[in-house]
């Protein structure tokens, strides 16, 4: 994980992934499960989602992937077959 991310909520983030660095971290934002960093590039790759980012206040994007919460079950059912600890707050 690299880049400044300053806002409450990457430092809210921030603060969850280092308890669960080993896993890729779904993160609830409204409607949508949000994954950050190495984590949204790893989803992106293993589930063919959209690789976007935003703005954190800081002088680098982040680079985002995410589900709707809707479906989420099946994407964390994809990611456990294929080897992948996850989990979601």
């Amino acid at each position: 994980m690299s880049g400044d991310a300053t806002t409450p909520l990457m430092q809210q983030y921030r603060e969850i992934k280092s308890r669960h660095h080993d896993a890729i971290l779904l993160f609830r934002m409204g409607d949508f499960y949000e994954m950050f960093y190495d984590d949204a590039e790893t989803a992106s790759r293993v589930l063919g989602l959209t690789l976007t980012s935003r703005n954190n206040g800081g002088a680098a994007a982040v680079p985002l992937a995410g589900v709707p919460v809707r479906s989420v079950n099946e994407y964390l059912r994809r990611l456990v077959e294929r080897g992948f600890r996850v989990c979601s707050v």
